[in-house]
């Protein structure tokens, strides 16, 4: 009978082995996950095979501007559970997967373990023989080779000697020499998963930072002036001070005259008012040219090495949208929307009107020339030496051109960093998370509860999120002035700052209005400020003696002190036995620094509880007393146990930041702690 070879639709059949349920995956590998310089990135795979043979795998990876890939082995887990990590050591995109194999030379030596039949034993040792050989000559290093080789050899002298079944079965199993063979796997059946899954390392800014928000033109040390650069170069002494690192300034363009904003928000602006920094452009330029009253483009570079040389960035406020004068208005009308009448459409966002902003028409014909455009002004800032941005409503912007622009910029430097200013619906600000932003406000302003607080930060770092979402957290900010704050008086306001400095690896806040206690909104019901800066100029007495600042700079100096505070997720909620009261302890991985933070959310009353400690996965002893040291006001406090009591007097402190120390001796009735 003649056969007849039948085609087959199959890449080869011998590929025996499964790989499926790769994770960290962000939508199974469609957007990457975020790490910083210095993680580990720990992968894990479900590796597998038909029949009883034994599987391994390894976990593969490479720059994504590399064509090497870098191998590394994976251990299993148990239930065909595998897991493997890599250290990144530099900023930039990656990519990786996970390989799996039938390893017939370990499924040898597998059964040969369970082997007890002496003729068995001599009949698998011939099978070995074969084996080790093959996987000498796939042997690439030297030693290697001859190393395997000699294992064959001896093996087979073995079996020609008539040596008994023991003695085969023992060098059989070689522990040495199987790891010598293990570095030599047969690959031609291997199964790689097809998906090569993206991974953004960002440097540790990314991670951990410290916002302070400033609007320069209100820097003047006299009234009545219009601040500069150079006032905010005075003033870097004050920030670095307080313990920010990133200093954040609106935006510094040219202001539009046409339709501008008077005090409060008035339609009507008198003829000395300075108008809103976020109408952006005038006769003066656009949004490559700065405001003439705060200085000339070499003031804002001074500026920017003078802050690195204090320890801070600057990070500048992109606003893609313009003022009615902006000079692309008339240049390129084709970028706008248009109204009946013909009339380019203003901002709006029922019921309020932004008549001093033109949006950009992200689905006009001409939407690669906005887009090139709009990335030229990146482009021109980074030249000026800005490597973070506070980018406006991004939300409102095409979710295309953000994943395009930002994946262009760094590319080119790996080390520009992106916060997204987006209040908006969850999926909303997940989707610009996933598309590139390095950062993302929150809605921690409005989270007040205990229950609110702890199922959000909860969700925050631990919720799949985590992978592709870092937090910024801001208890106010130039458009934020919530009811807590309004009305909450000194306690909220220090309150709210230990929450959001310590749930969050980074914070930040808008001052000086923060640490001089602005609370006084335009009228009920709102949360804008009376007399907001974002449309006049304000004089700031940061001397009073009722500042925040000490307190500030205390929180700021342990977060600075303290790698626990310094990430998010090892944040775990304790039990306390007051609604009133919230508690949560941060730590390393190896629990050197174990930091636990009790916060009274009552701004009027004292408030007692005892605080539920897990004392196995804080490190601490059972039976054994420790130390608690409070880092705000340096007291310290023995505690013992799991149950501990607490009380907050809001007048006087209404939170405790502590260190946890454990006993190293006791010598002379005095006890020593680390």
């Amino acid at each position: 009978m003649n056969s007849q070879v039948v085609p087959i639709d199959v890449a080869d059949g011998r590929q025996r082995a499964v790989v499926e349920n790769v994770s960290p995956a962000v939508d199974n590998g469609r957007f990457a996950i975020k790490r910083t310089v210095g993680d580990a990135v720990v992968v894990e795979a479900d590796c597998f095979a038909d029949g009883h043979d034994l599987v391994a795998c390894t976990l593969l990876w490479r720059s994504a501007d590399d064509a090497q890939w870098h191998e590394v082995p994976m251990r299993a887990l148990g239930n065909d559970r595998w897991r493997g990590a890599f250290t990144v050591t530099a900023a930039g995109r990656y990519v990786y997967t996970v390989r799996a194999w039938v390893d017939h030379l370990l499924s040898w030596r597998h059964d040969l373990a369970r082997r007890t039949d002496a003729d068995d034993i001599r009949v698998a040792a011939r099978v070995g023989v074969q084996l080790i050989v093959a996987a000498a000559q796939r042997a690439v290093d030297a030693s290697d080779r001859q190393a395997l080789a000699a294992w064959a050899h001896e093996v087979d002298e073995l079996l020609a000697r008539g040596a008994d079944a023991a003695q085969l079965k023992h060098l059989g199993l070689d522990a040495a020499r199987g790891e010598v063979a293990a570095r030599w796997p047969d690959l031609r059946f291997a199964t790689t998963d097809a998906r090569e899954y993206p991974l953004v390392v960002d440097r540790e800014r990314a991670r951990f930072s410290a916002w302070y928000e400033m609007f320069p033109r209100s820097t003047a040390s006299e009234p009545g002036r219009h601040g500069t650069f150079a006032d905010c170069e005075r003033l870097l002494p004050y920030v670095a001070k307080l313990g920010f690192d990133v200093l954040y300034l609106p935006p510094i363009h040219p202001i539009g005259r046409v339709r501008r904003k008077g005090r409060n928000n008035a339609l009507v602006a008198a003829p000395d008012d300075v108008g809103s920094p976020w109408a952006i452009g005038s006769d003066e330029g656009g949004h490559t040219a700065l405001h003439p009253q705060l200085g000339t483009l070499d003031d804002f570079r001074h500026l920017v090495a003078a802050a690195a040389a204090h320890g801070i960035e600057v990070a500048l406020d992109i606003a893609l949208q313009c003022a009615p004068d902006h000079p692309y208005v008339t240049a390129h009308t084709e970028w706008f929307r248009k109204r009946p009448d013909g009339s380019v459409q203003y901002a709006e966002n029922p019921p309020k009107k932004y008549q001093d902003i033109f949006p950009f028409d992200f689905e006009c014909d001409a939407w690669p020339s906005l887009w090139l455009e709009l990335a030229s002004v990146f482009d021109f800032w980074i030249g000026a030496g800005v490597k973070i941005f506070r980018v406006d409503n991004p939300h409102t912007k095409a979710f295309p051109f953000w994943e395009w622009v930002i994946h262009r910029i760094k590319a080119r430097n790996a080390d520009v960093l992106f916060l997204a200013e987006a209040f908006t619906r969850p999926k909303v600000m997940h989707r610009l998370a996933k598309l590139g932003f390095s950062q993302s406000y929150t809605y921690f302003a409005w989270r007040n509860t205990k229950r609110e607080l702890t199922a959000y930060f909860t969700e925050l770092a631990h919720g799949p999120g985590r992978e592709y979402f870092r937090p910024n957290v801001w208890p106010n900010t130039p458009d934020i002035l919530t009811e807590t704050l309004q009305y909450g008086g000194r306690p909220a306001f220090m309150a709210r700052l230990v929450l959001a400095a310590t749930l969050a690896a980074s914070y930040g806040i808008y001052g000086p209005a923060y640490e001089l206690l602005e609370h006084v909104a335009r009228e009920p019901g709102s949360e804008e400020y009376l007399d907001s800066e974002k449309y006049q100029v304000r004089h700031w007495d940061r001397a009073r003696t009722d500042s925040l600042a000490e307190f500030i700079a205390a929180i700021n100096r342990a977060r600075r002190d303290n790698a626990a505070l310094q990430s998010d997720d090892t944040l775990r909620f304790l039990p306390v036995d007051n609604e009133q009261m919230i508690a949560y302890a941060k730590a390393t991985p190896d629990l050197s620094n174990v930091i636990v933070c009790v916060v009274s959310l009552d701004p009027n009353y004292t408030q007692r509880g005892w605080v539920e400690l897990d004392l196995d996965a804080l490190g601490l002893p059972i039976d054994e007393p420790f130390q608690v040291h409070d880092l705000i006001t340096h007291a310290r406090f023995i505690w013992h146990g799991a149950r501990n009591f607490v009380q907050l007097d809001p007048q006087r402190l209404p939170a405790h930041v502590l260190r946890v120390r454990r006993r190293l001796h006791r010598e002379h009735d005095f006890d020593y702690f680390m």
